[in-house]
């Protein structure tokens, strides 16, 4: 037997005698390794029907890589990184200056193109009975009907072959067709389909609006459309050709089906959901917050202060509001109000409201922010979270601040006046009195430092009340940020920390020591690398809990170790 047919002969699917004899003729390592790996993957597959079933992991080393890319001419690479190893990568590319994102797949040949589509017919009417809930039940079922399909269709295949093949069954069945790399993509924000024959569009963190080497024929792109609403759990048709709704991983999409609406085709906006929600640390990380914002904003949320974030379009509205709701007190009764699911919390305690349209034109089942919002006060909570204000749940939400709920939420403006302005006016309709009943708005905005592109509190001011001879709001602003230095300066006396010495019966110096113990553990965190929900969330609540404890674990340097333990059961 020749050496090329030791490498290209081997049947994964029906193991002939042969096979093993290698075994005798070129005893070495690899040899053994390849054998020992066919027999694995047909014993497994003869025994199909049994739960343990299962495919090993692909060695790249062993078997070789899967993927391969030549750079195409004029093109210069600047960039590459795995976002599914071994399977597909990413090459950021520059001509004449211009960037593109280049997702690379493996390539199939005509035969295991062949395979692939009549496999992906057959699974598919295997696979239409359901009753699998779990997405690792469902992968499981897909490989052992995969490699069930591939031994009754006797197709000689090499083993990397097979793992191509169960690469795009995967990706389609499972996952989003051809923009699944881009889906997991922790580097990308947006996506956004313009049309048939356009090339995507992507907003990424390094490279801001880049085009990628992806586009959909007209079929392609319907079929893709509806089944993104699909696994939305929505309806889209030439009837109803507009649909936002939430995939099931959080992102947000915004999808037309046809040419009635979007001229150019069917298109999509998928705004990705960060996993990993930003915390009060990354914002100290990213120099979107100072270490004594954040201990300001830690202890004035600690004790039922109001807050509303205001900024442009992605300037870090929501971010901001989910990072610092998670000083909330930890067995406080929280309800949050949201078109999409974006706020993530780590409190047992917690109601999380999302709207609803109507089921179907004209007909009524339709809940909106403001019947959200008017629900909620009926529940005795005692935050509130309101994911952006924009109709006539505003006057409910300073109903609620007026009455002692804590609540907080998100707005489009600017600056102060624009806040004011925008409260004061339809839709929102808010009475001019009732805003002194607001303690804190913070402006977020999108800016650039030394060319890339960051996000910043531009300032933090306080309601204070209203002026008597004006009618004015008084405002009295804390925190700035200085654009030459890209640092945060603070320009006065916080009014609302004030209120909490008097509500708590503190003086000057328990007031000034709380809020060092505070930025001494916010640094701590933010050394040590502690960033992720659970441990900011575990921290708060230690602290409020038993503060000397966290003290003691920060100077002996084994917080982390608390923190692991308890974080082990959550």
């Amino acid at each position: 037997m020749s050496q090329e047919s030791d490498r290209s002969g081997l049947n994964l699917i029906l193991p002939e005698a042969e096979h093993y004899g290698i075994l005798k003729e070129k005893d070495t390592k690899k040899t053994r390794s390849i054998l020992s790996f066919h027999r694995h993957i047909w014993e497994r597959m003869s025994t199909f029907g049994k739960p343990e079933t299962e495919l090993p992991a692909y060695d790249p080393q062993l078997h070789g890589p899967l993927v391969k890319f030549e750079l195409p001419s004029g093109y210069r690479e600047i960039e590459r990184y795995w976002v599914n190893e071994p399977y597909s990568f990413v090459c950021i590319l520059e001509k004449s200056s211009i960037f593109s994102y280049h997702v690379i797949e493996p390539a199939l040949t005509l035969y295991e193109r062949d395979i692939l589509e009549r496999i992906y017919d057959d699974l598919r009417d295997i696979l239409s009975l359901g009753g699998i809930s779990s997405r690792k039940n469902k992968e499981h079922v897909l490989v052992r009907q995969t490699l069930s399909l591939l031994s009754r269709y006797h197709a000689k295949l090499e083993y990397s072959s097979i793992y191509r093949i169960l690469y795009y069954l995967r990706r389609n069945f499972l996952g989003s067709d051809r923009i699944h790399s881009l889906m997991l993509d922790p580097n990308i924000e947006d996506i956004s389909c313009d049309g048939v024959d356009i090339p995507l569009f992507l907003y990424h963190n390094e490279y801001r609006n880049i085009k990628t080497n992806i586009s959909f024929g007209e079929e392609e792109l319907n079929s893709l459309v509806i089944k993104l609403c699909q696994k939305s759990g929505k309806h889209i048709s030439i009837s109803e050709p507009m649909v936002d709704a939430t995939l099931p991983d959080g992102s947000r999409l915004q999808a037309t089906l046809g040419k009635e609406i979007t001229t150019r085709g069917s298109s999509f906006t998928i705004r990705k959901f960060r996993g990993d929600p930003i915390t009060a640390i990354d914002l100290i990380n990213y120099n979107t917050c100072s270490v004594e914002m954040v201990a300001y904003f830690w202890l004035a949320i600690e004790n039922g202060n109001c807050a509303i974030f205001a900024g442009g379009t992605a300037s870090g509205k929501t971010s901001m509001l989910n990072a610092v709701s998670l000083f909330i007190p930890p067995l406080s009764k929280v309800v949050s109000i949201e078109d999409t699911r974006e706020l993530t919390l780590h409190h047992d305690n917690w109601i999380a409201g999302v709207t609803r349209k109507s089921l179907s034109a004209g007909s009524t089942g339709e809940v909106t922010m403001y019947d959200l919002l008017r629900s909620a006060l009926r529940q005795r909570p005692e935050y509130i979270l309101v994911g952006e204000i924009r109709g006539e749940e505003a006057l409910t939400l300073f109903q609620a601040i007026s009455t002692g709920h804590a609540t907080y939420s998100t707005m489009h403006a600017g600056d102060v006046q624009t806040v004011v302005n925008r409260l004061d006016s339809p839709p929102l309709n808010v009475p001019h009195v009732m805003l002194q009943s607001l303690d804190i708005l913070s402006i977020q905005t999108q800016t650039f430092v030394k060319d890339k592109r960051v996000r910043r509190t531009h300032s933090i001011v306080e309601f204070t009340g209203i002026d008597a001879k004006t009618g004015h709001i008084r405002i009295n602003e804390l925190y700035r940020w200085d654009a030459l230095t890209d640092t945060f300066k603070r320009s006065g006396d916080s009014y609302a920390i004030n209120k909490i010495i008097q509500a708590r019966g503190w003086d000057r110096e328990k007031l000034d020591s709380e809020l060092r113990t505070r930025e001494r553990i916010l640094e701590y965190m933010w050394n040590k690398g502690m960033r992720d929900y659970v441990s900011l969330s575990l921290v708060v609540q230690a602290y409020a809990v038993n503060p000397e404890l966290v003290l003691q674990a920060i100077d002996n340097h084994t917080l982390e170790e608390i923190i692991a333990q308890d974080s082990e059961g959550v």
